[in-house]
């Protein structure tokens, strides 16, 4: 196999966060956060008697001088866009996936403004306090020195820099006509007088004056090693602008200068080392890769009392990667961002496409000396940062730029539509021209003259604000950032999705959200221009008879690769059901480019999902923030207001049928071209197919230079010819988009596929991605209407086998489930809208060779190559011919793809595997066992390692030399299956045997049975009255898995779940469907399983995706944090998924403090999950590991984390493969359960398993066959297995393999498809662990340093309370860096006592602002009081107790209209109750299953996925109130008739509070409020019962329709007891 070298691993880069905040006069302070890294130097805490009394918190320290990559600097320091060389500017470059991924971060965040634009020094020093606060927010690298950034943004001090000028003998600066510039310059003295000369030069010919340079004096020593290494030289530039007067102007000009500047120095050797932090009259900006308490004092500057400004914004930055980089450090010259881009490749492509057509009056024609304005090296932030900048230099004011980048979720937005509806004219307006810069952003602004903050659409980051009487105004992620006097406070709020908030410091005002919005809108008629020229494509109806035969369908289908698979489980079940099928287990046949069979090109495309540096968002649950709509035509140029921009098509979503392509080619403004996609072999193959695709880019490119705005690329003949066979659909729109971009015509035209070879959602998805804006499926509308038109079809209607359709509902069914099946996709990758999706290209490649990617796929990553144009030609044709060969059969071919059958597709997982290795473990023979190893040695080349081979340079030696299979299996573990997905004797069988060798069983997301944690002590005969459902047991077993996992639908995690565990996993994503929640079938959910679940036997359970408190790296290091507060004792793992760039996710895991990182590869199994996500989504396991482990390894993190993979593996060889790539620990799932009796039938889904494995009924549970002893002897037949091979390599122990990839060497071997694999990217080295495996593995658990909850417990009468069952009472202050508190307590009461046991009481009353996750699981017993206010996550999973939250006693605000608590409080509650004077921010009680709140009003997506309990909100709440609530109650006050429409009904049913029950349970809980919160609002409502009692809703779900609180049957008798009144 030929073997190229490959470019090194991606290297992780990083920017850095700043953060201000303010305890002078006349502020408004923004603060915003990102994630933690426990700092060597001591703890800073800000207590409320501002006494500060500091604790050290030690990092947990590497025991081996970190390795330091070698930066490649070419890649690294790219930051401006000097990157591009000169003669290319004005061609636009296509973003590359690589470069884009190794640049994530998040961060902390904040500003505040002086309202009376008076400037002082206190608001610098309050934001570098602020910044100190949010020190947990950032990242450290692993020489736990350098922080990945920190910075401020200021107004610029022009006293302080006047002293200096009058010392140099300058004369005073004229403020009006003086521009500064902040500069990073070449550390080498020669390049940075080369770089002044270049600077000078340029300011010159522009006609700027030099008034002098001034060198930044700084503090070098504090900066840390890694730091100190890239560490720029920093001077200052004064220059004069005599020809301009206005501001703006002047800013302009100094804009040109910049961008000329950074052209000049792009073909310079040291050109990436210069860098402008600002260059502006307005605002300046110091930054570097520093932590948050050294940025203040590295800049002598920042301390000096003249220093002054009446703003600051500061930023602390976490970014996932160790060698960040200064310039990356943030605030940008703009903006300060909090979040990641996850559209960023597509708007890049777009920015780059747009560059030809950007033009406006204002530069005087000047526009090509300023491009170009993206740069794919620099980070999200920095690109944004330049959108914006450059829409801001163009004339609009920074809130109209970022609605334009950044806009809400506008759709059915019941405010927005009823008050204010030129807003909607605004965004409208703007759609078709701007794709959203799609993802999880807290964005600070400004330009000087405006400060401002706004949210993304989904609000999934925090914000809140506050204002003084004295004229301040705070922002911040978190409260309790910078001492403030509560009785001064006049307003507190948060920031909800898509809201922003501008403090106008010119004229000392504040605009809120409608208000900013309101004022930008009104500039132009945009409700007038789109009237008159957006035009909307009314639905066609669909065809209601076949348009061909049978006979040439079935040809055509067959042409275009169709199997019966495709058509039966696919199509017509989309077409039946109007949604996507569902299937089970995992993907087990071979890659497509390693497959014998012939694949469409799609398969070769997984999709990219998201994973801890951003969420997944919710399509099912929250898809109100989600949009299909796509608008065609030629999108005008932005920077020139005009009703012309507006003149588009606006589609309802991408699916067209044949009437909807008619209508759009009769269109008069778009001139539709028909561009047929067909290419000629009369010749012979060779070059056949690249010609065809050359001829179709030009026949594009003169369409669009001729005035097309919209191309039609069509698959559709009258007859279909053997010698011209259709150029794959997708190769064809993927080149004609690259074309166009890259000859600046893109945005001149639409693109739309008319094509046969495109019927699933996946399909969908690849040809919107690289391009296409809509499709006509016409082939699957046609296979629809044949299916419903069929004998069979109409005997199965009138049977009742199936639902009853008309042939049009047919094809709307299977458009409908095409839509829902685009949503999901997006959302994996947490994006919400498909106008953003289009041409983002979100998928990575598996087999495809250069020529063919940067062709038609250009900046895709395609790690492996594969197939060259020629041979992807011989695919193509080799489906194209079965349409005209004589022998074809009359009917579709099987390929077997999905489910196994004989003579279709190589599955991993077959009958005859199954049944050799029952045959072995329970006969315990190791000549089955060899029979069964040397089946897996002759299968077809199935996965990545299958084409690799053991090598070695030793000598073999004795197997008896070799560790022994007892230690071996130590190392072995099994998947995260739940209980409910598979039975419980499966379940518990499986753990027994794990323990029984001392590996580890996994729990999975359902919960476990308490009974199942202490040993059997019962046992005779092999059974155990304990659990008698067992065979085969002995005395001395115990059922608990030692792995208990917390998954986003948090189902049986209970404090005493947590604390029963020897680890904890978070499963951030899983193979089978990553990016998606799990999903339990009603039919599988006993009464046992709800018991254990927390939920309502029979009903559905569908997981989150993983988004609510694992939404960011910051916020999953918070729950890392919670998981060792409870439990110190487990280690904490976090399961993520293989994708390209997992290598920067794993190193953002690292410094979060986790012990264990899974990798997971795509063929993981799965109870239940839609087709396309098993198929097609996430990558293999051996590219995943290896990038993983050698990530980690240049960035000195692998010390500090055990690697565990798992994904299909089977046996011996394949645990040394992993071994060599430098996995510790290794994972196996399907096998184990094949093990103990899974005969893969492959229908998990339906209860109905043969054998009892995978299924809730008693009938078949009693079937099951296995016993533990089965398992136990398959792994140690794996474990000697291991022994044989390490013996024959030479080593007596795994740890000497493991990392070292010198032992693998290509198989010689030839794959039918390809030649051109290049596995040189797994055989690539960059060194081992300065640890053994053994030792990573015995480390101790990674502690939480010093926390406030260890303080309370050493208490003496605490101590005694708990030991002893007592009563307690006690009085803490606590500040915003005490994390989890309580949670500790909790632990060590649930350890002693269980869930319920505790009799005594625990009395705490904590006073100041508390930290993340307060009152994190709570137990009976404890009642916690929190005079002050609370950050995100208060009362998570607590499952007991009690949480009372009010204000202090002197404010100036009112309580009922100030937030109180922040986002996602009470998730996955199972008991107590919370009271909270004052309102909670998005997701309240989300998965809430027994607890009981009142608060005082809630932000969006209340009571989501609730299963139990009772929340009660005595004031406002947000959208989509109760989506996804199965069980439990709402009440919700409704004083101003606004409630109705932001209530999802799709599951409840709202009513009155009719039932006496209903109504005492109401009242009993609002008097609890009043006694404990002292509630105002509670005290008026009771007073005047009969006025609010009617104006109360009641939320029901159906589950609770029958109990006495929601039934009016129930009636109360004289004696105050509650009955049930029959008819």
């Amino acid at each position: 196999m030929a073997m190229k070298s490959l470019s090194p691993v991606p290297k992780l880069l990083s920017t850095t966060p700043s953060s201000v905040l303010s305890s002078d006069k006349n502020f408004f302070f923004v603060d915003f956060v990102g994630l933690y890294c426990k700092s060597k130097r001591t703890r800073r805490r800000l207590r409320g008697d501002s006494s500060s009394n500091s604790r050290a918190s030690p990092l947990y320290r590497l025991s081996s001088s970190s390795v330091r990559a070698v930066l490649d600097l070419e890649r690294l320091n790219g930051v401006s866009d000097k990157d591009l060389p000169s003669p290319s500017y004005l061609k636009p470059q296509v973003a590359n996936l690589e470069d884009i991924l190794s640049e994530r971060g998040a961060c902390g965040v904040g500003f505040i403004a002086n309202l009376d634009n008076i400037p002082s020094h206190g608001v610098v020093k309050d934001a570098l306090v602020a910044l100190g606060c949010m020190e947990h927010r950032g990242g450290c690298g692993a020489d736990n020195d350098s922080g990945d950034g920190s910075g401020l943004m200021s107004s610029i001090p022009w006293d302080f820099f006047n002293v200096w000028a009058k010392e140099q003998g300058l004369a005073s600066f004229d403020k009006l006509h003086t521009g500064v510039g902040m500069i990073f310059l070449p550390q080498e003295d020669t390049f940075m007088q080369e770089a002044k000369q270049v600077i000078e030069n340029i300011f010159e010919k522009e006609g700027l004056q030099v008034l002098g340079w001034r060198e930044v004096p700084v503090n070098a020593p504090i900066v840390g090693k890694n730091a100190k290494e890239t560490m720029p030289n920093i001077q200052q530039v004064f220059v004069k602008i005599a020809k301009e007067d206005s501001t703006d102007d002047i800013e302009r000009e100094l804009y040109i200068c910049r961008k000329l500047i950074e052209r000049a120095v792009a073909t310079e050797s040291w050109g990436n080392e210069l860098y402008f932090c600002s260059l502006s009259n307005q605002t300046i900006v110091y930054k570097g890769m520093l932590r948050s308490e050294a940025l203040g004092l590295f800049y002598l500057d920042l301390q000096n009392e003249l220093y002054t400004s009446p703003f600051a914004i500061y930023h602390r930055r976490y970014s996932t990667n160790t060698s960040p980089r200064w310039p990356l450090a943030q605030p940008m010259r703009f903006l300060g961002h909090n979040g990641e881009i996850n559209t960023i490749q597509g708007n890049l492509n777009w920015m780059q496409s747009r560059e030809a057509s950007l033009k406006s009056s204002v530069w005087n024609g000047r526009e090509n000396e300023i491009r170009p304005f993206g740069n794919p090296r620099g980070s999200d932030s920095a690109n944004l940062d330049s959108a914006a900048e450059i829409l801001i230099r163009s004339g609009r004011t920074p809130e109209e730029a970022l609605m334009i980048l950044v806009p809400e979720a506008y759709k059915n937005h019941p405010t927005l539509s009823i008050k204010y509806p030129e807003v909607l004219d605004f965004y409208d307006y703007y759609k078709g021209q701007m794709e959203a810069w799609d993802g999880p952003a807290l964005l600070l602004f400004s330009d000087g003259k405006t400060v401002g903050a706004c949210l993304d659409r989904n609000g999934l980051r925090p914000a809140r604000y506050w204002r003084t009487s004295d004229n301040f105004v705070y922002v911040a992620s978190e409260v309790g950032v910078v001492p403030v006097d509560e009785a001064k406070v006049t307003m507190k709020g948060r920031l909800g999705p898509g809201m922003m908030i501008a403090v106008d410091l010119v004229n000392g005002q504040v605009y809120e959200n409608t208000e900013v919005k309101k004022r930008i809108s009104s500039f132009n008629p945009y409700g007038k221009w789109i009237k008159e020229n957006l035009r909307f494509l009314k639905p066609v109806n669909f065809k209601s008879s076949t348009v061909m035969e049978n006979e040439e369908i079935l040809r055509t289908q067959q042409a275009f690769g169709y199997s019966s698979e495709d058509v039966q489980m696919v199509i017509e079940s989309m077409a039946s059901q109007g949604k996507e099928p569902t299937f089970c287990m995992g993907d087990d046949i071979p890659l497509a480019g390693l497959s014998q069979r012939p694949h469409m090109l799609y398969d070769y495309f997984k999709q990219r999902f998201a994973q801890v540096t951003n969420p997944a968002i919710d399509p099912l649950r929250e898809g109100l923030v989600m949009s299909l709509e796509v608008n065609i035509g030629k999108r005008g140029n932005i920077l020139e207001l005009g009703p012309e921009n507006a003149s588009q098509v606006i589609l309802s979503n991408p699916v067209l049928n044949e009437g909807g392509i008619e209508e759009l080619m009769k269109d008069p403004y778009l001139k539709p071209k028909v561009l047929s996609t067909f290419f000629d072999i009369r010749k012979g193959v060779e070059g056949s197919l690249q010609k065809a695709l050359y001829s179709l880019c030009e026949a594009a490119d003169d369409a669009v230079r001729s005035g097309s705005q919209l191309l039609i690329l069509s698959d559709r003949a009258e007859t279909l010819e053997p010698t011209r066979p259709a150029i794959p659909i997708m190769l064809a729109v993927g080149a004609v988009h690259q074309h166009l971009i890259q000859n600046g015509l893109r945005m001149s035209a639409s693109i739309v596929a008319d094509t046969a070879q495109c019927f699933s959602t996946h399909q969908f998805a690849c040809l919107i991605g690289y391009g296409a804006s809509a499709v006509c499926p016409y082939l699957a509308l046609e296979t629809s209407r044949q299916w419903r038109l069929s004998n069979k079809t109409v005997a199965l209607m009138r049977n009742g086998k199936i639902p009853t359709v008309t042939i049009e509902q047919a094809q709307k069914n299977y458009t409908k489930a095409v839509n829902a099946g685009l949503l999901k996709i997006l959302s994996k990758m947490g994006i919400s809208l498909l106008s953003s999706y289009c041409g983002a290209q979100i998928f990575e490649i598996y087999g495809l060779g250069k020529e063919v990617v940067d062709l038609a796929f250009t900046g895709s990553v395609s790690k492996i190559s594969g197939l060259t144009f020629d041979e992807l030609a011989r695919e193509t044709l080799s489906f194209w011919v079965k349409a005209f060969s004589e022998d074809t059969t009359k009917r579709l071919e099987n390929f077997g793809f999905i489910q196994f059958r004989p003579g279709g597709e190589y599955h991993s997982n077959n009958p005859e595997m199954s049944k050799l290795l029952h045959k072995a473990v329970r006969e315990k023979s190791e000549t089955a066992y060899a029979v069964y190893q040397q089946h897996l040695a002759n299968r077809p080349v199935n996965v990545l390692r299958d084409l690799l081979e053991f090598k070695s340079d030793r000598a073999p030696i004795p197997v008896g030399k070799v560790e022994p299979a007892v230690s071996i299996v130590k190392r072995f573990c099994t998947g995260g299956m739940s209980l409910g997905a598979i039975s419980r004797e499966t379940h518990e069988a499986i753990a027994i045997a794990m323990n029984r060798i001392g590996g580890k069983s996994n729990s999975g997301e359902g919960g476990e049975d308490p009974i199942r944690w202490k040993p059997l002590t019962d046992v005779v005969d092999g059974y155990s009255p304990t659990l008698p459902h067992l065979k085969g047991l002995q005395n001395g077993d115990i059922a608990t898995s030692a792995i208990k996992q917390v998954a986003s639908g948090r189902f049986g995690v209970t404090p005493t779940f947590l604390v029963n565990a020897d680890q904890l996993e978070i499963k951030v994503a899983q193979g089978a469907k990553p990016g998606e929640g799990g999903q339990l079938p009603g039919k599988k959910v006993s009464a046992y399983i709800a018991r254990l679940r927390s939920s309502k036997p029979g009903v559905p359970l569908i997981s989150p995706p993983p988004h609510h408190d694992i939404y960011s790296i910051e916020d999953l290091a918070q729950l890392i944090f919670d998981l060792h507060q409870i439990n110190p004792n487990a280690k904490v793992s976090v399961k993520l998924v293989a994708e390209a760039g997992i290598g920067t996710v794993a190193s953002g895991v690292a410094k979060g403090n986790a012990d264990i990182i899974q990798i997971s590869g795509h063929d993981g199994g799965t109870g239940a999950s839609p087709i396309s996500s098993i198929k097609h989504a996430g990558g293999p396991w051996e590219l995943g590991l290896t990038e993983t482990h050698q990530t980690l390894i240049e960035n000195g993190l692998r010390e500090r984390v055990i690697l565990r993979v798992d994904g299909g593996l089977k046996s011996g060889v394949d645990v040394l493969m992993a071994a060599a790539m430098g996995a510790d620990e290794y994972g196996f799932g399907s096998l184990a359960m094949i093990a103990t009796g899974c005969v893969m039938a492959r229908i998990c889904h339906t209860n109905n398993c043969p054998v009892g494995v995978a299924s809730q009924r008693e009938e078949l549970r009693a079937r099951f066959p296995g016993v533990p002893g089965d398992l136990v002897n398959y792994f140690l037949y794996v474990a000697e297995e291991v022994r044989g091979i390490l013996a024959q390599l030479g080593y007596s122990k795994l740890d000497d393999i493991i990392g070292r990839t010198e032992l693998l060497r290509p198989r010689d071997i030839s794959l039918v498809k390809t030649q051109h694999l290049d596995l040189s990217y797994l055989l690539s080295s960059v060194g081992v662990p300065s640890m053994s495996s053994t030792e990573i593995r015995k480390q101790d658990v990674h502690t939480n340093g010093p926390v406030l909850d260890d303080d309370i417990l050493e208490d003496p009468l605490m101590i005694d309370a708990i030991e002893n069952e007592k009563v307690v009472d006690k009085t803490v202050k606590i500040c915003n860096v005490d994390r989890a508190a309580c949670g500790r307590i909790a632990g060590v009461i649930a350890k002693k006592y269980g869930d319920t046991g505790f009799a005594g009481q625990v009395n705490l009353t904590f006073l100041g602002s508390a930290g993340q996750s307060f009152a994190c699981f709570l137990i009976p017993g404890m009642n916690i009081r929190l005079i002050g206010e609370a950050n995100d996550y208060v009362g998570k999973g607590m499952a007991g107790g009690e949480v009372v939250v009010t204000p202090v006693e002197k404010i100036g605000f009112v309580p009922e209209e100030a937030t109180i608590v922040g986002n996602t409080c009470l998730y996955g509650a199972t008991g107590g109750q919370i009271f909270a004077r004052g309102k909670a921010g998005e997701r309240f009680a989300v998965r809430n299953s027994l607890a009981e709140a009142v608060v005082e009003g809630t932000g969006d997506h209340c009571c989501e996925y609730m299963t139990g309990g009772c929340v009660v909100v005595l004031g406002k709440v947000g959208r989509n109130v109760a989506a996804g609530m199965t069980g439990g109650l709402a009440y919700l006050l409704d004083e101003d008739d606004t409630l109705l429409p932001k209530i999802n009904r799709e599951i409840v049913k709202i009513q009155r509070v009719t039932a006496p029950a209903g109504e005492l349970q109401l009242k009993s809980l609002i008097e609890a409020h009043v006694e404990k919160t002292g509630s105002s609002k509670g005290e008026t409502i009771l007073k005047e019962w009969d006025k609010y009692l009617p104006l109360f809703w009641q939320l029901v779900p159906p589950s609770e329709e029958d109990t006495p609180e929601a039934s009016a049957a129930y009636v109360r008798t004289d004696t105050g007891e509650v009955i049930f009144q029959s008819a």
